[in-house]
C-alpha cells in the first residue's frame, strides 16, 4: 500500500504532529508514505519526498509544516483535475490523506466524487467545519489571543486606553469567542452577530462612567462587521484561487470611531499571523495524532470520502459532503455567556 498526505491552505499549529502520526501509524502497517510539497500543488508537479520513520523525527512539537502548504486550486487550472488523476496512478497512490479545512477538503471531495480514495483530515483555526468537535489549530490560536489579551489589559489600564484587538475568524468567531473568554475581554465582536456601532461606544461609556472602569479591551474577529456596512472590511480587492479577498481593518474602524466620537484615546493590535505560528498547544498535538492515526485505520478499512472527525472525545468519521455542508458557526451559547463579564 502507498499512501500520499498533504497539507493546503493557511498553516496551522499541529499539522507536522498530523504528518508524523499518519506516517508512523501507515510505517507500522508495513505500507509507503509520499509526502505532496505546498499542498494540492505538489500533486499537479509530481512534487513529493518519501516519509518515513526518520524523516518525522522530532516534529511534534514544530509549527508551520515540513510538507509546505499552499492555496492552489487544482479546478481552477485548465487540465489541473486530469492532471492529478495521472500523477496519481504514475505514482501508484492507493489513497491519499488530505490535511485542511474547507477549501483543500472541498476539492478532495471533488476527487473522491471522481474515484480516488481518499480520507480528509480536519485542520483550520477558524474551527468551521462541520461533524467535527474541533479541528488542528484552534488550541493553540485561543491560546495566542489569551496571551495577547492578557499583555494588552497591562497596558490599557496602565494609560487608560481602550485596547482593540484584531484576530483571526473569516465567517466564524471561534477564535475571538474562546480567547475572549479566556483573555477576560471587555467585548467580543464576531461574523455571527453584526453589531450596532452606537451600541459599542454606550457599553464603553458605561464601564467608564458607571462602573468607573477607565480603559477597555476589545477582541474581534477580522470578518465581524457592523451592521450599518453590506458586507466585512476588506484589506486587499483581490482573490485567492479559491475566491477569498483578503479581510483586515475592523479593528481600525472601531478605534477610529471610538476616539472620533468619544474622544477616548484608542489603540489597536492586529494579531494576524502570530495565531497560526510557533509550538502547537498539548491539545493539538493530541488531537492530531488521534486524527491522523484515525485516517490511517479508515483507509485500511477501505472506508473512504470521509473525514476523520471528534465528537464528544470519542475519534469517529463523517461524509466529507456533510463536514462541507457550509460555514459552521460560533455556539452562541458561548457567545451569550461572555455577555455575562462583560
Amino acid at each position: 500500500m502507498r499512501i500520499g498526505v498533504l497539507t493546503g491552505g493557511g498553516d496551522a499549529p499541529g499539522l507536522n504532529a498530523a504528518i508524523r502520526a499518519i506516517t508512523r501509524k501507515a510505517g507500522h502497517e508495513g505500507w509507503e508514505v509520499l509526502g505532496f510539497r505546498n499542498g494540492w500543488l505538489g500533486v499537479l508537479e509530481r512534487d513529493y519526498i518519501p516519509l518515513d520513520r526518520d524523516t518525522v523525527k522530532g516534529i511534534l512539537p514544530r509549527g508551520g509544516t515540513i510538507l509546505g502548504t499552499s492555496r492552489t486550486n487544482p479546478y481552477k487550472r485548465r487540465g489541473g483535475p486530469e492532471k492529478l488523476l495521472r500523477n496519481l496512478e504514475r505514482l501508484g497512490v492507493d489513497a491519499l490523506t488530505p490535511i485542511g479545512g474547507e477549501d483543500t477538503l472541498g476539492v478532495a471531495l471533488r476527487l473522491s466524487q471522481q474515484g480516488v480514495p481518499l480520507v480528509g483530515v480536519p485542520k483550520t483555526i477558524d474551527n468551521d467545519l462541520f461533524e467535527t468537535d474541533y479541528t488542528i489549530g484552534l488550541s493553540t490560536a485561543v491560546e495566542t489571543v489569551s496571551d495577547a489579551l492578557d499583555r494588552l489589559h497591562s497596558t490599557a489600564e496602565a494609560h487608560h486606553r481602550v485596547m482593540v484587538l484584531e484576530v483571526m475568524g473569516r465567517h466564524a468567531g471561534w477564535i475571538a469567542t474562546l480567547g475572549g473568554l479566556a483573555g477576560g475581554a471587555d467585548l467580543i465582536l464576531t461574523p455571527e452577530v453584526p453589531f450596532v456601532v452606537e451600541e459599542v461606544l454606550l457599553h464603553i461609556r458605561r464601564r467608564h462612567e458607571e462602573l468607573r472602569r477607565m480603559f477597555s479591551v476589545i477582541v474581534v474577529a477580522e470578518g465581524a462587521r457592523p451592521k450599518e456596512l453590506e458586507s466585512s472590511i476588506v484589506q486587499e480587492a483581490g482573490v485567492d484561487e479559491f475566491g477569498h479577498t483578503r479581510l483586515g481593518g475592523i479593528g481600525e474602524f472601531i478605534a477610529h470611531q471610538i476616539e472620533k466620537l468619544m474622544g477616548y484615546e484608542a489603540r489597536v493590535t492586529v494579531l494576524g499571523h502570530l495565531q497560526r505560528g510557533g509550538s502547537p498547544s498539548s491539545f493539538d498535538r493530541i488531537l492530531a495524532t488521534r486524527l491522523g492515526a484515525a485516517a490511517v485505520d479508515m483507509v485500511k478499512e477501505g472506508t473512504f470520502g470521509v473525514m476523520v472527525a471528534l465528537k464528544s472525545n470519542r475519534i469517529t468519521s463523517v461524509p466529507l459532503e456533510k463536514a462541507l455542508r457550509g460555514s459552521r458557526s460560533v455556539d452562541l451559547d458561548l457567545y451569550q455567556l461572555a455577555h455575562y463579564f462583560y
